[in-house]
């Protein structure tokens, strides 16, 4: 209770006033047989009511109510009446003096009269970070138990926020349908209640769209009145949710850029460098990095690693700003906390920040917070920022120190560790030529945890909590087998919840389970009302990125296009764009779709989007659109789609040349032999729409070799593009009867992970250039570098074969 009482508004009194007796006054209100006594007693005591006399009367009061009927009882009478607020602002004077199981009773009472009472006092218990108390509990029990009795969203979203830690998934899932059905009762400028709506959803980590989407609304159609610290708020809440909503993000850049001129202090600049810099076009970035750097000698600690993080997410290459706000971070050093240090180490490594002082101090106090921690997560943070340090090392006691928490580690804490052994690996072989063996002990120990952990799990969900962001080549290489095959004896417990989830795993992982994608196809086709729109890309990404189609195929897709169909104009043009390229890859192409991607006022909705992403996302973007525009008019001409990527394709392809790797320079020079000679073979052909492809020859009707002119083509270098490419058919200036080949070499990014099947994106350039006249040669990496193949005389038969359909030479 000592920390309870630190809440109350008003300060200890050492001597308090006391009737000589309360026990008279107690049983006058036992006594009582209607509310109206109760209430002429509290008039005529309420200068002089105790604690447990306060209590005792909104006992009885409930008491009351709970003995009559539906019909006869009178909750908004008692609630109006003047001396229930006497009683209710004596009940706030009193707390501190009752003790829990009497705050709880008293709390419970009130709150049937007037929920906003329970509410304001879980605010005031999470403001003193008593998230995890008894009395949080209580609380949450007094929702649960009265739930549908709640009609104030407001209060509801306030106590939602306070007792989030605490609740069960089913409670979560019980909330959100209380709020969806509450939402249409409140105000449209209600923006603090829709922004604790998405606050609960971001502590439970539910991204769930229809509320995140309602939410929106009323952020969009309050975006004038919001101010900083509200943009601020939303947007990181929005990014933990991983929700995009490019319509908020583009209406409040323009807001916050009309605020730059308006902060000339730091705490209030570094938020809006924090909450602009990474959506800031060219102008308002320099703008941004200008002031920030006027200011930064007044930054605090905390103020730099915000500048820092937003610096990292904006791939800033400001020299100058770097070397400031590191040199800023490196004199608070000592003050920050072991994940903070983390942090300064990857936004050092990515931003190429390179200072030895800087390095070594991080080294130390790295070791030292190493040396008292004991718990696996922060250990596990300490060891990967070490690992990302220059010359990484793991000695013995650290090794002693992974090795005796791994029983205690999850999948996420495995992983860490393992790409942190793996860097120390990776540099002791190439710097120092050796590899301890403890290293290699330390690696397979975790294999074996990591393991064991997959094989005891039971929940999808809970296994879902520590797989959906794992990621690098330990996991790749020694869990994700295991992993898919966990997920596949779970898969029941896929559901509409976490089906775009799972789907998503699949994509990054590359890992082609058929019985996991039917599973998927039919959750979808079972409840895919259920399914937000928001969530379609997801679930057919891994179909198309792994080239799979379900049984019921059409019906799949057409299901899924259908739910998208009154959201085409809603969904963030990025992805409708991807969802037309992925549709495409499977030989799907949807009218409606194409018809929103391909006109004018789309397109220029996209060029505003792409303003606001990275470099690296903004050309991804690109490319897709460009890729789905040449399928559309090389697979649907019916649609009469224009080409219009020629200058694209022509600035990009002019500096994406690059020079052959070891295999092509192989096949290229057996191609050479096996034709006849270096004119008849042609190395990294550009096709029309842009294709590029490794080799090219052109075979008469009697398959014979027909030569090309002179070659400029150096081994190992490309030709020069040529930038009079039209979209004409391959063979329509051939010989009658000759066919031109494609040859194309495919390493094992071609191919899903664990078996021998040909990715999407592979698949659809085979049928595209089929369509522009070529006959479709694909040696795949395994055949090519399998033992059958592994003399030179093997390969030249298998080129021959795969050419001319000839046997094997006579030679």
């Amino acid at each position: 209770m000592l920390r309870l009482r630190a809440i109350c508004p008003f300060s200890w009194r050492v001597f308090q006033f006391r009737p000589f007796s309360f026990e008279p006054l107690l049983n006058q209100m036992n006594k009582c047989t209607d509310e109206e006594q109760i209430f002429d007693l509290i008039e005529k005591n309420k200068d002089i009511l105790s604690e447990k006399q306060v209590a005792c009367a909104l006992s009885m009061l409930w008491q009351f109510q709970k003995q009559k009927s539906s019909l006869l009882k009178n909750v908004e009478c008692i609630r109006d009446h003047p001396q229930f607020l006497t009683l209710h602002n004596l009940t706030t004077t009193k707390m501190e003096f009752m003790n829990d199981s009497t705050v709880v009773n008293v709390l419970y009472i009130i709150q049937q009269f007037d929920i906003n009472v329970l509410s304001k006092f879980s605010s005031c218990l999470a403001d003193q970070h008593l998230c995890f108390s008894p009395l949080m509990g209580k609380i949450a029990d007094i929702v649960n138990r009265n739930l549908e009795t709640i009609q104030d969203l407001r209060c509801l979203s306030v106590l939602m926020v306070s007792i989030s830690s605490l609740i069960s998934q089913r409670f979560q899932e019980q909330l959100v349908n209380k709020t969806e059905q509450l939402f249409d009762t409140i105000d449209s400028s209600q923006v603090n209640i829709a922004r604790r709506i998405v606050q609960f959803l971001r502590n439970i980590k539910y991204s769930y769209y229809p509320l995140l989407e309602r939410c929106n609304k009323v952020f969009l159609s309050n975006v004038n009145h919001l101010d900083l610290d509200s943009i601020s708020k939303i947007l990181s809440l929005y990014h933990s949710l991983q929700f995009h909503s490019f319509e908020f993000i583009l209406m409040t850049k323009k807001r916050l850029t009309e605020m730059i001129p308006l902060f000339d202090y730091p705490a209030s600049f570094v938020k809006l460098f924090v909450t602009l810099g990474p959506v800031a076009g060219p102008e308002e970035e320099k703008q941004l990095k200008s002031t920030i750097l006027l200011m930064s000698e007044e930054l605090t600690s905390q103020q730099a690693l915000a500048v820092m993080g937003a610096m990292e997410e904006m791939e800033s290459r400001n020299s100058r700003l770097i070397k400031k706000i590191a040199s800023i971070l490196h004199k608070h050093l000592d003050n920050y906390k072991p994940v903070e240090l983390l942090r300064i180490t990857q936004a050092s490594i990515f931003l190429h920040f390179q200072s030895k002082e800087l390095f070594v101090k991080l080294r130390e106090l790295l070791l030292s917070y190493l040396k008292v921690s004991v718990i696996p997560s922060e250990i596990s943070l300490l060891i990967c920022a070490l690992s990302m340090l220059p010359s990484p090392h793991l000695d013995e006691a650290r090794i002693s120190q992974i090795e005796a928490v791994l029983p205690q580690c999850d999948l996420n804490d495995l992983n860490s560790f393992a790409t942190s052994v793996l860097r120390c690996i990776q540099y002791d072989h190439m710097y120092r030529n050796n590899i301890p063996g403890k290293q290699l002990k330390l690696l397979q120990k975790l294999d074996h945890y990591g393991r064991q952990r997959l094989q005891k799990c039971s929940s999808l969900n809970l296994l879902w909590e520590e797989v959906k962001s794992l990621k690098g080549d330990w996991f790749a290489d020694s869990l994700l087998e295991e992993t898919v095959v966990t997920l596949q004896r779970l898969m029941d417990e896929i559901n509409y919840i976490n089906v775009a989830g799972i789907a998503s795993f699949i994509s990054r992982t590359n890992y082609l389970s058929t019985s996991l994608l039917d599973r998927i196809a039919s959750v979808v086709l079972q409840q895919i009302e259920k399914i937000h729109p928001f969530a379609i890309l997801a679930i057919i990404l891994p179909f198309s990125a792994l080239n799979y189609d379900p049984p019921q195929r059409d019906e799949f897709f057409g299901t899924c296009l259908q739910r998208l169909n009154s959201y085409l104009s809603i969904l963030d043009p990025l992805m409708l764009v991807f969802l037309g390229y992925s549709l495409a890859t499977r030989e799907y192409f949807s009218e409606d779709l194409l018809k929103a991607i391909f006109n004018i006022r789309f397109l220029a909705k996209l060029d505003s989007q792409l303003e606001l992403l990275c470099s690296s996302l903004n050309m991804k973007v690109q490319f897709r659109l460009m890729e789905l525009n040449r399928a559309v008019c090389l697979e649907c001409p019916e649609y009469q789609i224009p080409w219009f990527h020629d200058r694209f394709c022509q600035q990009q392809y002019k500096k994406d040349f690059g020079s052959m790797n070891g295999a092509q320079q192989q096949i290229y020079k057996m191609l050479a032999e096996v034709l006849g000679g270096i004119n008849f073979v042609k190395a990294s052909v550009l096709t029309p729409y842009y294709y590029t492809i490794d080799f090219e020859c052109i075979l008469d009707k009697r398959k014979k070799p027909l030569p090309y002119g002179s070659h400029n083509t150096t081994l190992g270098k490309l030709p020069k593009i040529h930038s009079e490419l039209n979209t004409q058919i391959a063979g329509s200036r051939l010989p009658p009867g000759a066919e031109k080949i494609a040859l194309e070499f495919l390493d094992s990014r071609a191919f899903c992970r664990n078996i021998p099947h040909l990715k999407g994106k592979s698949a659809m350039k085979k049928r595209h250039l089929e369509i522009l006249g070529y006959h479709v040669i694909q040696i795949p990496h395994f055949e090519w570098n399998s033992m059958a193949l592994s003399t030179k005389n093997a390969r030249m038969d298998y080129l021959r074969e795969r050419i001319f359909g000839e046997g094997k030479s006579s030679s």
